[in-house]
């Protein structure tokens, strides 16, 4: 008698890991798409900050032509540029992602 109690209790959890097993591939697939979402806004924030460190460099050695140009080699879209006395602000655009740096001219 036991052993039939036994051999019905294998029955029931049979196939139960496939229902399992596809909850933690699910899983498994929704965290890698976050993780490369989450890669592309990081290197997004990254060239950003990149481009607004390069145009300011350049704005404050040669004025605002040179921050827009430069700006624009980096992937970016120059959205300020403020000149206090010898520093220069600037404020770039990278697709969705924005970035501000500063540069001081020195002699």
């Amino acid at each position: 008698m036991a052993q039939r109690s036994e051999a019905r209790r294998g029955r029931r959890d049979a196939g139960q890991v496939v229902p399992l097993m596809a909850g933690v591939l699910a899983l498994v697939a929704v965290l890698a798409v976050g993780l490369v979402l989450l890669g592309n806004l990081v290197a997004r924030r990254a060239q950003a900050q990149t481009a607004a460190d390069a145009a300011a460099l350049a704005g404050a050695a040669r004025g605002r032509a040179a921050a827009l140009q430069v700006a624009g080699e980096n992937d970016g879209d120059l959205e300020s540029f403020v000149v206090k006395g010898p520093e220069v602000e600037v404020t770039v655009r990278v697709g969705d992602a924005r970035a501000t740096s500063r540069a001081r001219r020195e002699w």
